[in-house]
């Protein structure tokens, strides 16, 4: 479990020097439906106990609470702050992520819930191979 956890922070260190990475852009506008704070994806298999040590060691996260697993087994998340709206009650107190969300642009490909208004616009070859607007 802990070995788990610290190979999962170990990889996402060695993740930044990784020398060739590509830059995909992400376009559009919130429709302001919450999905984003009731459907949140791990990216690795913790464990309820690994997500309790990272309650302890960010208190900020004690916000979150998990929701299930998905089709893959990782957990999903979801804030206990997002109204029936889809709207933050604490709005003016979330967190950077939340106030960043989404990034403009990510080094990783991901999946937006369907219905979302923004947009991960992935690279073609010609673009990837030229290295237009994706480095």
């Amino acid at each position: 479990m802990i070995f788990d956890l610290l190979l999962s922070i170990k990889n996402e260190i060695l993740s930044y020097f990784v020398t060739e990475k590509i830059k995909y852009n992400i376009t559009g506008e919130c429709k302001k439906c919450g999905k984003c704070c009731r459907y949140m994806y791990s990216v690795d298999k913790y464990s309820p106990s690994d997500f309790k040590i990272m309650q302890f060691l960010f208190p900020a996260y004690k916000r979150f609470y998990i929701r299930g697993r998905d089709e893959t087994g990782n957990l999903v998340f979801a804030c206990k702050y997002v109204t029936d709206d889809g709207l933050c009650s604490v709005y003016n107190k979330r967190l950077k992520m939340c106030k960043n969300y989404p990034a403009k642009s990510i080094r990783f490909y991901g999946r937006l819930h369907d219905g979302c208004g923004y947009k991960i616009e992935k690279p073609d070859f010609k673009s990837y191979l030229y290295k237009k607007n994706y480095r």
